[in-house]
């Protein structure tokens, strides 16, 4: 088994909560695409990162079913890891930078995989929500205070892949924020944070808590 270290990214005011992410440091000694693949299922996170390059900070995404060109809890957890000014994905070079206890990156929606971003009238219904059959990759969420830019939301990838509910999703707060021209303040899942601001030109930052797992 090639070693690897598990962070928890989004995390809560209190450090709580977060979605786990598996890295692997020295993608260098898996470097195949079916390899990783095979890995990335065993270990059955919502993603798990190769760092091919971590001066330059290339990395390569899977989740357990498919590899991702970006993704956003990935990056903001690799990020606070490697501590590089910024990120080589596939989709494009991802900014990064550190923030007091916030980790931040900075991408454009179009990297973000399609999700269907559906409004509920309350907090309390997207709480209420069952987890969805497979097929389409939600992003439930409501206005927990407008005028402040909090919401609160919930992530379900329906992909079949044992990830029955995302804990914590950068790249769906991504094209919220996208869609919705704001800075927002996102609670998902059981009690994860997530904080997004709209940039020029197209691009959002995305940031949160990471901490080591182990």
């Amino acid at each position: 088994m090639t070693d690897y270290d598990v962070l928890r990214v989004f995390c809560g005011p209190s450090g709580g909560y977060g979605n786990e992410l598996g890295v692997i440091r020295e993608g260098s000694l898996l470097p195949g695409r079916d390899d990783r693949q095979a890995l990335a299922a065993k270990l059955g996170f919502s993603e798990t990162v190769f760092v091919d390059d971590p001066e330059r900070g290339v990395i390569d995404i899977y989740t357990p079913a498919s590899r991702l060109p970006f993704a956003g809890h990935p990056c903001v957890g690799t990020a606070w890891l490697l501590d590089v000014p910024e990120l080589v994905t596939p989709a494009g070079e991802v900014g990064t930078r550190l923030d007091g206890e916030f980790t931040w990156i900075e991408a454009r929606a179009e990297w973000a995989p399609p999700r269907t971003l559906r409004q509920y009238a309350s907090a309390a219904e997207v709480d209420a929500l069952e987890v969805p059959p497979p097929g389409e990759w939600l992003y439930a969420w409501a206005w927990e205070d407008e005028a402040a830019g909090r919401v609160r939301a919930r992530a379900f990838p329906g992909r079949g892949d044992g990830i029955d509910e995302d804990e914590a999703t950068g790249a769906a707060a991504l094209l919220l924020t996208d869609r919705l021209g704001r800075a927002l303040n996102i609670t998902q899942g059981r009690g994860s944070q997530l904080l997004t601001a709209p940039q020029p030109h197209g691009w959002v930052e995305v940031g949160g808590r990471v901490v080591l797992e182990r």
